[in-house]
């Protein structure tokens, strides 16, 4: 794909925006319109069902096209080869787990910080609320912005930088005891943040060959899926014994340790084509 980087920071952009605006909508339902909390899901089954239509009509022929067009190379691909052959299995697993501390920690950050702003800052519900939309926002910004950033820089470096400045934003939410400061430290995080999935799928795409970009792709993000569970739980029974305060040093240590991991992945191709049809590993 032509500007990889910069369309998926984009398209992983109105993540962010939807995590923007739920919460917005979600409260204004609730506080404004004095409706019940779970009309908010109606709203949201709607939007699902309007969306199914939307991608049936759009990618309706992509199936025909598919399997009209199979090649050879594509029909010797697979997630078992995506995971065990060695050539490959050290992609695919250091990106899944990747993904698995990465979303671990945008949710539990995303999840938690309002808690945190409440309970160790001491700030008023509707200012720590607003924190966790500063956050968003920041991964939303992140997203589009460092995506025109990132293909000149290099997608391993520039995850290299973007992680210890977002561990910078961490140290400064966690030891500098002021509300404004931390509010403008945790959303500074998630700009850093908000490249690292999109990075994440390109650098598997020039790494993997094309016919195990579905399944090695594909797992990694149902990986991610594990950490977006788990992770957060984790935070929770860490805040029950320990208390909220153990966030920061939580979510800097995840950082610390999946920057190590993308430390870990081979050389990127010194040349790549635009569609990501490559072999190199």
């Amino acid at each position: 794909m032509a500007n990889a980087n910069q369309v998926l920071g984009l398209l992983h952009g109105f993540y962010g925006v939807g995590g923007v605006l739920s919460p917005l909508v979600a409260t204004s339902l609730i506080t404004r319109a004095n409706l019940p909390w779970y009309y908010f899901y109606y709203l949201m089954i709607s939007f699902a069902v309007a969306e199914f239509g939307f991608c049936l009509a759009a990618f309706w022929d992509a199936g025909v096209s598919s399997a009209q067009n199979n090649q050879p190379e594509e029909t010797k691909g697979g997630l078992r080869q995506a995971l065990l052959r060695k050539k490959y299995a050290w992609v695919t697993w250091i990106c899944a787990l990747f993904l698995l501390g990465y979303v671990g920690i945008e949710v539990a950050l995303g999840g938690w910080i309002v808690t945190f702003m409440r309970r160790v800052r001491h700030g008023e519900p509707f200012a720590s609320g607003m924190t966790a939309t500063g956050f968003w926002l920041g991964i939303t910004c992140g997203r589009v912005v460092l995506g025109f950033v990132t293909p000149k820089v290099g997608e391993k470096l520039s995850i290299v930088v973007y992680s210890l400045l977002a561990i910078a934003a961490g140290l400064v939410l966690w030891l500098v005891p002021n509300f404004y400061s931390s509010a403008v430290a945790v959303s500074f995080q998630g700009f850093f943040l908000g490249p690292f999935f999109p990075a994440v799928v390109v650098v598997a795409t020039k790494l993997l060959p094309r016919s195990l970009h579905v399944s090695a792709i594909g797992f990694a993000a149902a990986v991610g899926g594990v950490g977006a569970s788990v992770l957060p739980f984790a935070m929770g029974a860490l805040a029950e014994a320990r208390g909220v305060q153990v966030l920061q040093p939580f979510i800097i240590a995840l950082s610390g340790g999946i920057l190590l991991l993308w430390l870990g992945l081979p050389r990127m191709p010194k040349k790549t084509e635009d569609d990501g049809s490559h072999s190199n590993a």
